[in-house]
């Protein structure tokens, strides 16, 4: 968390461009759960400005056909 905090806090100070990517919805940045959270998201807030993006989570997609694969796979080698 420390690490984190320090380079958003020096990209912050040197008004340097910063691009965040996260899973985190806005109302869960803007009411951070304790203050090392509230240090970080409120750097965040000040500089970058919030772009949703939604739709289909391809992540989601590929575990569910892994998951068939493997029962596949378990379904066979009970045959045996």
């Amino acid at each position: 968390m420390e690490q984190m905090f320090t380079i958003i806090d020096s990209r912050y100070r040197s008004k340097k461009p910063l691009i965040i990517t996260t899973n985190l919805k806005l109302e869960e940045i803007k009411n951070p759960p304790d203050l090392a959270h509230a240090r970080i998201y409120d750097r965040i807030l000040e500089r970058c400005a919030p772009v949703l993006f939604s739709g289909k989570n391809f992540r989601e997609e590929g575990a569910g056909a892994t998951k068939a694969a493997a029962k596949e796979i378990v379904r066979k080698d009970n045959k045996v």
